[in-house]
């Protein structure tokens, strides 16, 4: 009897253990341990080394941002449409450290891609750009998160800024990133914020695999990156680096390595009449 008591209880450990979603598809909380400044010890060149579980950092073949240059990517018009789902939904501004993110309490809508139902999470901001086109980099990049219900995929949605007109959200969302860039305040109720206002702008986007652009730097992640280059104030740029910590107020990864991946680039097909 005690042997069988034994065995359920690890049955039911292991299942447990199971249920959990995977940790490292989760982005750092907390850049304490990493930094954005090249050659610090801490630095993007040494992110593998410093914690077991950051090794991809380091030695990854699939890790982001990259550089999408013109020669490398493939038109593919059998990508589909961006097929997007959202909702409003309770959030909260955080002040990561790092970054400054918009997380949803609640279900905010998914996106589909290849069959897969990606729930969106959260969003934040990188300034100057991660990923670049044809070596430019630009102003600013956002990213808006997702995963799959059981955690293990992660898709990430990015579009890029350059200076120019104000952008509406970040207009919409002032009052609270300044109440985060307070070392009293690093985490604000926002309320309902609807994603559906984040317009894409363009039905063309590029499409790679990569990695998140933080450690743990874990691959895998279905990476799509509007074509559409929206427009942001250098204020509202400087609202978002005077809110994180003084070390990451340039928040941007140096861009990795290709090596042997394609990238596509979704264009709908011009039909001839």
């Amino acid at each position: 009897m005690k042997m069988k008591t034994i065995v359920i209880s690890m049955f039911l450990t292991i299942s447990l253990l199971l249920s959990i979603p995977l940790a490292s598809s989760q982005e750092v909380e907390d850049e304490i341990e990493f930094s954005y400044q090249s050659g610090a010890e801490n630095g993007p060149e040494h992110w593998g080394e410093i914690n077991v579980n950051w090794t991809k950092c380091g030695t990854g073949h699939q890790q982001s941002p990259i550089d999408l240059l013109n020669e490398r990517v493939q038109v593919n018009p059998y990508l589909g449409r961006l097929h997007r789902s959202y909702r409003p939904a309770n959030a909260t501004m955080k002040n990561r450290g790092h970054d400054v993110e918009l997380k949803w309490n609640e279900d905010a809508g998914s996106i589909q891609i290849d069959g897969d139902q990606y729930n969106l999470t959260q969003l934040h901001w990188h300034a100057p750009s991660e990923h670049t086109i044809n070596g430019k980099r630009f102003a600013m990049e956002m990213h808006m998160v997702h995963l799959t219900p059981d955690g293990k995929k992660i898709a990430v949605i990015g579009f890029l800024y350059e200076y120019g007109h104000p952008d509406p959200l970040l207009n919409e969302l002032e009052p609270y990133i300044k109440e985060i860039s307070n070392e009293k305040h690093e985490e604000e109720w926002v309320g309902i914020i609807d994603p559906r206002k984040i317009k894409l702008g363009s039905r063309k986007y590029y499409r790679y695999m990569g990695s998140l652009t933080v450690p743990p730097c874990t691959e895998g992640v279905v990476w799509t990156i509007v074509k559409k280059i929206r427009t942001v104030t250098r204020d509202q740029v400087h609202l978002l680096k005077d809110a994180v910590h003084e070390e990451a107020q340039n928040n941007a990864r140096p861009t990795q390595s290709i090596y042997d991946r394609m990238i596509s680039m979704y264009r709908p097909m011009k039909i001839n009449k």
